[in-house]
């Protein structure tokens, strides 16, 4: 097993900053979660890990060793990629089979070995058939099993599922949180999927533009991010932000008065969760027409706009207006967030 230090690491092109001062520590067994949009610099991270980039700057330590200097073949790592990278001559035994052939592993032990892998995918079925007779999903448990084969000291994936359509990807994602539980090999992930993050991850390193953004556990992420890009990146409806001013305690924005804060009188950035807001009732914070409704089956996701932005609140699947209705929308200062207007930060109060 492995515990992976990354201390000051940045990654540079000329004048381009892909990482910028990377400090974190893996524990081991730990399945961490590099979460970013495209460019961010989540991929280039774990390709350093892996030792297919060069840092610029800083130093990577697997177990208390310097690995900077070391080919990605010395540092028992295993790395499943977006891509599947599996050789289309060789049927799915063999595929699963190479890394040991190429490590020189005893071959009297690879059919246990490769047998086990499958087994933990679920591929035995399909031992004999060639990559281009098989499905998007067991190809990449084929990718999974390769991996796993190896018996490293760490499991890095990039964006695993991004190929899957939408049922293999919840299916898989099972498969690989289920695995991650079974091998506890310590795993980093890289994903643009906030969904995959939040279920699959131990901890979760938000990115944006090689910059970490936030550390932590998938429900600290969620309960109080740290920031707009971090709130606005998280959750499915994302959190609503608008722009307004505090006065006297009070939230105000175009429809809209708040009261209970005790945050200093000024311009703020609000956010709240679609779910934690109350659709109808007494005392709305909220009222203006509905944008549009959007039917979910177990809720209703009803829009409003205030200023420029789109504000979303689910009621009940039972609820039933017309777009442009008058609707009242409940958001108490307890589940509202407030964040810097001008630098996007966390303010507590």
């Amino acid at each position: 097993m492995a515990e992976i230090k990354l201390s000051g690491v940045s990654k540079r092109w000329g004048n381009f900053v892909g990482v910028d001062k990377f400090d974190l520590t893996i524990e081991d067994r730990e399945f961490l979660v590099l979460l970013g949009p495209s460019g961010c610099g989540k991929t280039t991270t774990m390709r350093m890990i892996a030792g297919l980039e060069d840092p610029t700057d800083g130093q990577i330590l697997i177990d208390g060793k310097v690995v900077n200097d070391l080919e990605p073949k010395d540092r028992d790592v295993a790395m499943v990629f977006q891509s599947y990278a599996l050789y289309p001559n060789m049927n799915v035994y063999e595929n699963i089979r190479f890394p040991l052939r190429v490590r020189g592993i005893d071959p009297s032990t690879h059919k246990d070995k490769v047998m086990r892998a499958s087994a933990m995918v679920e591929l035995d079925d399909f031992l004999h058939r060639k990559p281009a007779e098989l499905s998007g999903g067991q190809r990449q448990r084929v990718a999974l099993a390769r991996a796993i084969v190896r018996e490293p000291n760490v499991f890095l994936m990039d964006e695993p599922l991004s190929n899957l359509d939408a049922k293999l990807r919840v299916s898989t994602r099972a498969e690989i949180k289920n695995l991650s539980h079974e091998l506890s090999v310590t795993t980093i992930y890289v994903t643009h999927d906030q969904i995959e993050a939040m279920t699959l991850a131990d901890r979760v390193v938000v990115m944006e533009k090689g910059i970490v953004q936030q550390v932590g556990s998938p429900t600290e992420i969620y309960d109080r991010p740290a920031n707009t890009f971090v709130a606005s990146f998280i959750g499915s409806p994302a959190m609503n932000l608008m722009q307004g001013v505090i006065e006297g305690g009070t939230f105000k924005a175009d429809r809209v008065s708040i009261p209970g804060f005790s945050a200093s009188d000024g311009p703020v950035t609000l956010g709240f969760r679609a779910e934690d807001a109350t659709v109808g009732g007494a005392g709305a914070e909220i009222s203006a027409p509905i944008y549009t409704l959007e039917l979910l089956g177990d809720a209703t996701m009803v829009s409003v706009r205030i200023g420029g932005a789109l504000i979303s609140a689910k009621a009940d699947k039972t609820f039933r207006a017309e777009i442009g209705d008058a609707v009242s929308i409940g958001v108490p200062a307890s589940i509202c967030h407030l964040f810097d207007a001008t630098t996007g930060a966390r303010i507590d109060g």
